[in-house]
């Protein structure tokens, strides 16, 4: 998978082989509306359609969505690169916010009404008015943040809190590089790496420099300009773009580092998995794995240090074409979500 310096993470899931579909359902049972694809293609395969009301199984909440959120993931997906999650027909989306509304057997983690925040993946998405999903998949949400801030986190804020604070549990004094700065999980990372007290590099254009200054960022590089391989002593380089920027963060790195790529698919990896093994350097391939406990521990990151998402655009769900054609642009600083 190519990203650009607005990468997100890749997730590891396996595909339900059942998804609705968009034929009309019995006017007798309660529906609810989603926003599916029947076929492989660019954004106009998008439709809404009226699906029956999932009912909760064992273990699973429905969750009344308020607000979900836009990857580059989702349009991935919809093309055919990511193919993680089978075939059409599917409802796209992977991080929502909104009110439990129905508990299955077994599923006592929460009650109807409280305000939960999670993720979830295709053919199953989250771009829709309800969403059915294992309890394990949500908590509740960040006390200081509203529906649309709260959706904006869980792919791109797990990412990165997984990836700076349970692999490479970066310290304060730390020097961490974050590529892909002013991007979804980039942003949210400045602010993460900040918050754990380290000193924060990060590549982005010019132009963007200002915005990441005030999320806390001590040192900028344009990747345009300068080569950000001339760095040194780097403790944690979080690579959000992949390709040859794995090889080229090798060097800025100390012996014991840590190169932590969550990219997850796309170019061979060889050459920085032996390259580092030789510098007795780490590198992590990341696939995203959210837990209860990740889901609780980073809402109250985000409580205690004000950590907030960039909300570059709100849209109604309808138009989710629209945030799927700016998202493939690949220049969004921050998220886009969708309210219903």
């Amino acid at each position: 998978m190519t990203e650009t310096e607005n990468g997100t993470a890749s997730l590891s899931a396996a595909a339900d082989t059942t998804a609705p579909t968009a034929s009309a359902a019995d006017p007798a049972t309660p529906t609810t509306r989603v926003i599916t694809q029947r076929v492989i293609g660019g954004s106009d395969v998008l439709e809404q359609a009226e699906v029956p009301l999932p009912v909760p199984g064992p273990g699973e909440v429905l969750v009344r969505v308020r607000a979900t959120g836009m990857n580059p993931a989702d349009w991935k997906v919809r093309i055919g690169k990511v193919d993680f999650f089978g075939p059409p027909p599917m409802v796209l989306g992977h991080e929502f916010s909104g009110t439990v509304e129905a508990l299955g057997e077994g599923a006592e983690r929460f009650a109807p009404g409280e305000e939960v925040y999670g993720w979830t993946t295709p053919p199953h998405g989250s771009h829709a008015d309800h969403v059915l999903v294992s309890q394990d998949r949500v908590a509740p949400k960040p006390r200081t943040l509203d529906h649309v801030g709260s959706a904006a986190l869980p792919i791109s804020g797990f990412t990165a809190y997984q990836a700076l604070i349970t692999l490479a549990d970066v310290r304060p004094g730390q020097r961490v590089l974050i590529h892909g700065a002013a991007g979804g999980v980039g942003h949210l990372a400045v602010q993460i790496a900040k918050a754990r007290g380290a000193y924060v590099i990060g590549t982005a254009r010019t132009a963007k420099h200002d915005y990441l200054r005030g999320l806390g960022a001590d040192e900028l590089l344009d990747y345009t300009l300068t080569d950000f391989s001339e760095l040194r002593d780097v403790d944690a380089v979080l690579d959000t773009i992949s390709n040859d920027y794995g090889p080229r963060s090798l060097p800025v790195l100390k012996p014991g580092g840590i190169l932590v790529d969550v990219v997850g698919v796309g170019v061979d990896r060889t050459e920085v998995t032996a390259r580092a093994a030789e510098l007795g350097i780490r590198f992590v391939e990341f696939f995203l794995e959210p837990t209860p406990a990740v889901l609780t521990a980073f809402a109250g990151l985000v409580d205690e240090h004000g950590i907030r998402p960039t909300i570059s655009e709100v849209l109604p769900l309808a138009e989710a074409a629209k945030a799927h054609d700016l998202s493939e642009t690949g220049r969004v600083q921050g998220k886009i979500v969708l309210v219903p």
